[in-house]
């Protein structure tokens, strides 16, 4: 039970449930390949399309936290540059129990996160919309929209880089390793924030990620299945 906000000690972890949803899924949810500057804390977000014969689309989101010196976590170097609010968050304990998930993840604000920064994508039926590059630059505009909206000089229109399908996104062909094999991909590298990758994985599916350049030198660009 919940009153006025609290979360009780004994509140199930939503990363179950996220979990269980996973399994609706068509094709298998991609991540980065496991790498020392990398942890998968389960943080992932999931949206779906229906119409009246079921889904037709759904995406898998996995979030990061950064390790810049995985050696050790307890150097400066690894704590994300936070504001004035999201500290107090942090320090702020309240004055009774929280679930062990809700305590690690409040702590976690004090690495940085990669945001959904890999995403898998199907679609049931194929159109321009389930290209590769359509993805990809879909993926990139929600990640500047909701991550980087203060960081971009004059505002960041809400289709920088989704815009109209008759228009693609300025994008090239690159190679992506997925499963350790190298297949051709896209890559859009024209943003001064975020650059992008992605490739189809076949039977509807794409997978993109969308990474920060500042954080770029400690990332393995290099997708496999996720556990």
């Amino acid at each position: 039970m919940r009153f006025d906000g609290v979360i009780p000690e004994d509140a199930p972890d939503p990363r179950l449930e996220q979990a269980r949803r996973l399994e609706l899924m068509p094709i298998p949810v991609m991540g980065l390949v496991p790498q020392p500057s990398l942890e998968d804390p389960d943080m992932v977000g999931i949206q779906y399309g229906q119409d009246s014969r079921g889904y037709n689309e759904m995406s898998a989101s996995i979030t990061y936290t950064l390790w810049r010196n995985p050696a050790d976590r307890s150097d400066p170097i690894n704590l994300a540059e936070l504001d004035e609010q999201t500290r107090r968050s942090i320090e702020d304990i309240p004055p009774w129990p929280r679930p062990v998930w809700l305590v690690e993840g409040v702590q976690r604000m004090r690495y940085p996160q990669l945001w959904e920064a890999v995403r898998t994508t199907w679609h049931r039926d194929p159109s321009e919309r389930s290209s590769p590059a359509r993805v990809l630059a879909e993926h990139m505009n929600h990640i500047l929209i909701n991550r980087y909206r203060r960081d971009w000089p004059g505002g960041i229109a809400w289709d920088r880089f989704a815009g109209d399908a008759r228009r693609p996104p300025t994008n090239r062909e690159a190679a992506v390793r997925i499963d350790g094999v190298e297949v051709q991909g896209v890559e859009i590298d024209t943003d001064p924030l975020v650059c992008g990758v992605g490739a189809s994985l076949g039977r509807g599916g794409v997978v993109t990620a969308v990474l920060p350049r500042d954080e770029l030198g400690y990332i393995r660009i290099e997708f496999a299945k996720r556990r």
